[in-house]
């Protein structure tokens, strides 16, 4: 039977897979650097990151609330957490892989939601704050084309929502021949060309 919800599952994968290798290349001691979110330091960024794009990710697909003890966890006080992290992605896209979950909506408590647009915004959670985590660490976050239009096309759609609620900023201007994920990251109002205080100023 063809699956209709293939592609967005193969760019979570993806995504996911791009995830897991940036969070290995987190050091301990670069825990309280700045990172392109400003009210986010990098240890805050981290938690947020894992908490929504892996165990929230999970938690949506099996209709679950997300446990509240989870919510004030500080995962990188665990040596390992960037382990548990990977772990913990391939078991959230494993739970996306039945084209039955795609279906039908999510109760986030709040609001109802069709489980394809939750899965769309978690797929560009993830590769945002993907983003936000690689270059406070000196790391690169890089997708395939067809996942970077797909990212693009996430943000644009998502864009006056966010806003609305300030998870955006305002965009930011880039030059003509910038990417598909450089004009996503420029939507959601981040500067495609940021990098560390401590880089800018070395120049």
């Amino acid at each position: 039977m063809n699956d209709p919800y293939a592609d967005m599952h193969a760019h979570m994968k993806e995504c996911a897979a791009e995830a897991a290798r940036v969070a290995r290349g987190v050091r301990p001691e670069r825990l309280s650097d700045p990172t392109p979110c400003t009210e986010f330091d990098l240890r805050a960024l981290v938690n947020h990151w894992v908490l929504y794009t892996s165990h929230g990710l999970e938690c949506r697909a099996l209709r679950r609330p997300i446990p509240e003890p989870l919510a004030g966890r500080d995962f990188t006080a665990d040596p390992d957490w960037a382990q548990q992290y990977a772990a913990q992605l391939d078991r959230a896209v494993a739970a996306w892989a039945d084209p039955a979950v795609w279906e039908g909506e999510v109760d986030l408590g709040f609001a109802v939601t069709p489980a394809t647009t939750i899965a769309s915004l978690l797929i560009k959670e993830m590769a945002v704050h993907g983003w936000d985590v690689a270059v406070a660490t000196g790391q690169r976050f890089e997708v395939s084309a067809g996942t970077a239009a797909f990212l693009l096309r996430v943000v644009e759609e998502g864009a006056e929502m966010y806003r609305r609620y300030d998870g955006f900023a305002d965009p930011v201007p880039v030059a003509d021949e910038a990417s598909d994920f450089e004009r996503a990251l420029a939507v959601s109002g981040r500067d495609p060309r940021w990098s560390p205080p401590a880089a800018q100023a070395r120049g």
